[in-house]
């Protein structure tokens, strides 16, 4: 056993020692090989053939350079940039090297390093579109995505078909667009009973570092009357994967709550999922009607599915309501699908003055089916959206008879900085 255990530690310091022996053969068909097993997914061995190399040809640095890469798409930024940084030194002019350092920096989450490199870069490739371009989204990645925009820009001065940096723009001038308005237009045909209820919304978003803000002028046109609501909604971030949600609203017409005002939170869970729990308060005169609400929704691919319901206390027991939504997202968020289907009736939804009879009307049989398509325009500044729906309600003073509500809007919002 003493003498098998002794037999094989020679043999494992012998082929140490012959790892350790300099390079012979053919440089650059070792090269050939290393690079087809890198490319193979058999990243360890091809390390190894190029280090070996390496012992005899320390400033072959084609290879050199090509293993800081292996190390950099293995995680391995330190070694990396050891290796870059030995070739940069000795041959400060290699372009696709100092490309190779520049995203190691970024990958490895240096964006500082990222500037200061790109702009060593630059002494010796002026103008050079993928430098300027590395550079700006180093920038960017410093939080400071107005000077990456002026780079985008200079970039797009002497090389206008630069199609990456031409999408990059587009992201830049998103992301800074931080100011939305909007326009949305709405009615409602009932089969029977009451004229057309048409709806008007103007709002103004800004986002801000802590979340967005939202006011709002709702106009209404029922019941041959018209009136205004005022609202400010806030969507505070508290922590990573949980926000806020809180409103308030106020209105002298008939056709709106007196006031109205509520909160819920938002959370993140594993699984792609979240879910939120709050209320909504909305005061007529002397009366206040109190809603507890919550949801739960889950991402899958570019598909997305919520479940939301009210819940409204009362006598003879409390209403309750729900609605499931589908999404079916395209390019990005702004682009998607809508399919919607609810049961139950919730007057934070139909926003009527109840003029006392809310217990009744809260719990009113009602069945609805929604469909709407939002897009963008192609510099994603301006947004669209269409809906059409259809409603099945109980009449509240014929109960047991229902009419139908046939239901139309459209929406646009523009962002601008």
């Amino acid at each position: 056993m003493k003498r098998s255990i002794f037999i094989l530690f020679v043999f494992l310091n012998f082929c140490a020692f012959a790892q350790q022996k300099p390079f012979k053969g053919d440089p650059d068909r070792a090269f050939e090989v290393a690079r087809k097993l890198a490319f193979n997914k058999q990243r360890k061995q091809a390390q190894d053939t190029l280090l070996h190399i390496l012992t005899k040809y320390p400033n072959y640095h084609d290879i050199r350079s090509f293993l800081g890469s292996t190390y950099s798409w293995d995680g391995d930024y330190d070694k990396a940039k050891k290796e870059f940084a030995y070739v940069l030194k000795n041959s400060p002019k290699r372009l696709d090297t100092w490309e190779a350092a520049i995203k190691t920096e970024l990958w490895s989450e240096a964006p500082f390093s990222a500037l200061e490199m790109s702009k060593k870069a630059l002494k010796h490739f002026p103008k050079n579109p993928e430098i300027l371009y590395l550079k700006a989204s180093a920038e960017d990645a410093t939080d400071n995505p107005e000077e990456a925009l002026l780079t985008i820009e200079k970039i797009l001065d002497k090389n206008p078909d630069h199609e990456k940096t031409k999408a990059y723009k587009v992201s830049l001038i998103d992301k800074l667009s931080l100011n939305v308005i909007g326009l949305k237009s709405s009615v409602d045909l009932y089969s029977e009973v009451f004229d057309p209820m048409q709806y008007y919304l103007l709002k103004y978003v800004r986002q801000t570092k802590y979340g967005s803000i939202h006011s709002k002028a709702n106009v209404s046109r029922r019941f041959a009357s018209t009136g205004a609501q005022f609202e400010v909604d806030l969507y505070p971030r508290i922590a990573k994967g949980l926000y806020a949600y809180a409103n308030f609203g106020i209105s002298n017409s008939f056709l709106y709550p007196d006031i109205r005002y509520g909160a819920e939170l938002h959370k993140s869970l594993p699984l792609s999922l979240e879910a939120s729990l709050g209320f909504r308060a909305l005061k007529y005169g002397s009366s206040t009607t109190n809603i507890y609400t919550g949801s739960v929704g889950w991402y899958y691919g570019n598909s997305y599915w919520s479940f939301r319901t009210y819940v409204t206390p009362g006598d003879p027991g409390a209403s309750k309501s729900g609605t499931l939504t589908y999404r079916k997202y395209r390019s990005d968020a702004n682009n998607y699908l809508s399919i919607a289907a609810g049961i139950g009736f919730s007057p934070d939804i139909y926003r009527f003055d109840f003029e006392g009879n809310e217990n009744t009307i809260i719990n009113l049989n009602s069945q609805k089916f929604n469909l709407g398509y939002y897009f963008s325009s192609k510099n994603n500044k301006n947004f669209w959206g269409i809906q059409a729906g259809v409603s099945h309600q109980e009449i509240s003073f014929n109960p047991g008879n229902y009419f139908w509500i046939y239901s139309f809007s459209l929406s646009w919002d523009m962002k601008f900085r």
